[in-house]
């Protein structure tokens, strides 16, 4: 996997993705150390479809109430 520093991608930005469109990976290093994996960014095929966890996430009875450490570090404890 090549790599190059930052300076050098700054300069050549466009060329490599170019390079990652065509399936390279590159590596951005900053002092000599690799910081950055440029990859090409592949969407998942088909479409999203609503509704798709129907059923299968569960909401707790206690959702809208606030636990009272909370109440308190807002400032809704009552008098």
């Amino acid at each position: 996997m090549p790599m190059t520093n930052i300076s050098e991608a700054k300069a050549q930005l466009s060329a490599l993705i170019e390079r990652v469109l065509a399936g390279e990976e590159i590596i951005i290093a900053k002092a000599g150390k690799p910081v950055v994996r440029l990859q090409k960014f592949d969407r998942p095929e088909g479409y999203r479809r609503p509704g798709a966890l129907k059923g299968l996430i569960r909401i707790g009875e206690d959702f809208d109430e606030l636990p009272e450490d909370l109440r308190g570090a807002f400032g809704m404890d009552e008098p």
